[in-house]
């Protein structure tokens, strides 16, 4: 598991066995949860396999809201219990990003669901005219009456496409969102979504490498690390402390080997 602040959650959206063993040797230590995509987990034949691989690194791993609102819609919600203790799934994500499940109705789940498993509860909506609609107050009070009922970390909705949630349709943030945030909820407790390196680039500017960030594909592990320790130009001046208050030519001047 990886020890540098800010936690860093991976969506599988169904990489072959081998392939998804391969990234957790090789990238393990810099991921914290790893999020079984939309209904993925049902079609998986080498869930069990996958999530052994889990096990054996220390990484916990849920289903896709997706799957929580498929089984309540359902009236199934029972067996999606079941399959969270027989894997031993670490987390549920609530949600209500599809289905007709208004705030306080979700709210009543997550108060319920964190009698089994730390909840991570996800505000917005899939549907990207649906949730530009939600204005930055109707975000900020989701997010605390969730927390208020018992969950762990809320999340933002950006889908995997990065064009919805609290993205707008051109892939960058929702500022206005953003900000009331900031202002009004501990983003310690907040998991953005930020499938994009465009995402990723505008949440650790604006927040900092301690953001948590979620949705990263597992292709962008070390992109997304490198981007958190300013080892990328779009992160470096945000990042990277310079020395001293020197001007900047001064400081580049004064960095180089003596004779250069």
């Amino acid at each position: 598991m990886r020890t540098s602040p800010g936690m860093t959650m991976v969506i599988d959206g169904g990489l072959p066995t081998g392939a998804f063993t391969d990234l957790i040797t090789s990238h393990g230590h810099y991921i914290d949860l790893v999020k079984f995509g939309w209904g993925t987990a049902l079609v998986t034949r080498d869930l069990d396999r996958k999530v052994g691989v889990l096990r054996d690194a220390a990484i916990g791993f849920y289903f896709g809201g997706t799957l929580f609102e498929h089984h309540l819609w359902t009236g199934r919600l029972d067996e999606y219990l079941q399959l969270v203790r027989r894997t031993g799934a670490t987390h549920i994500e609530v949600s209500n990003g599809t289905i007709p499940l208004d705030q306080r109705g979700k709210a009543e789940h997550v108060r319920r669901m964190a009698q089994y498993r730390p909840v991570l509860s996800e505000v917005g909506y899939k549907d990207a005219d649906r949730s530009a609609r939600l204005t930055p107050a109707q975000w900020v009070d989701a997010m605390r009456e969730d927390l208020d009922a018992g969950a762990h970390m809320v999340v933002t909705e950006a889908r995997e496409s990065g064009r919805s949630g609290i993205a707008r349709a051109d892939g960058h943030l929702r500022r206005d969102v953003l900000d009331a945030v900031i202002d009004n909820v501990d983003t310690e407790r907040v998991m953005f979504e930020a499938p994009t390196k465009t995402l990723q680039v505008e949440l650790i500017n604006a927040l900092g490498p301690g953001v948590n960030l979620g949705n990263v594909a597992a292709a962008d592990v070390l992109g997304a690390e490198t981007l958190r320790r300013g080892l990328r130009g779009d992160t470096l001046l945000h990042v990277a402390t310079g020395v001293g208050d020197m001007g900047d030519s001064e400081r580049v001047a004064s960095s180089l080997p003596s004779g250069t």
